[in-house]
């Protein structure tokens, strides 16, 4: 994605990462054109891992909050926190989460869908503007199913595999976490950071 006139690159890599696109920061000069999407050898495009979307999303927010670009009001942060509880609700650790059937499982994140959807129609400005980037992130679920075909159309729905079910879970997981900090009094960027051992970063 390049930037446009006026735009940072951190709000490029945003953008970027937030769409599941490329990002790449050309030398000054460069002037062929830059892949939006990555492909593997086989031809098929990579999706964007949604934790690390969700950590990009998160890492902006909790700078605004600290720099005071964003400052909550109390039904913000009221709202932030009803979400949180919201999504805690819907997927809880990983032990319990990954001994549920495959159709559980895909219940329990829609329900997360539910609750971001819900709270975004609540609301306006950065916090619709996060939420709205948080639902973009899970928006590979949308196109999930737990059921066979059993030779009839599958409207584009595809089963995931299990490692997909982890990484959609503990995404919601951080941004269960990035709620409660943002919905925070105090941010201490030094001292909190999103997990990012499951990115290899």
């Amino acid at each position: 994605m390049a930037a446009r006139t006026g735009e940072s690159a951190a709000e490029v890599k945003l953008a970027s990462v937030s769409a599941g696109r490329a990002f790449t920061l050309a030398p000054p000069g460069w002037s062929h054109p830059l892949p939006d999407t990555v492909t593997s050898p086989s031809s098929r495009v990579l999706r964007m891992d949604m934790r690390r979307i969700i950590s990009v999303l998160t890492e902006e927010a909790e700078r605004q909050v600290q720099d005071q670009v964003w400052k909550m009001a109390p039904g913000e942060r009221a709202l932030a926190h009803e979400a949180e509880a919201g999504l805690r609700d819907a997927v809880g650790p990983p032990e319990v989460q990954e001994a549920l059937p495959d159709i559980e499982r895909l219940e329990h994140l829609r329900e997360t869908l539910a609750v971001l959807a819900i709270s975004l129609a609540r609301t306006h400005g950065r916090l619709a503007w996060f939420l709205s980037g948080a639902l973009n992130a899970l928006e590979p679920v949308l196109r999930w199913r737990a059921l066979p075909a059993d030779g009839g159309g599958t409207f584009g729905t595809v089963l995931p595999s299990p490692e997909e079910y982890t990484e959609a879970e503990d995404a919601v997981r951080r941004l269960q976490e990035a709620l409660a900090r943002i919905a925070a009094e105090e941010i201490d960027l030094g001292r909190v950071r999103p997990d990012r051992q499951a990115d290899g970063n």
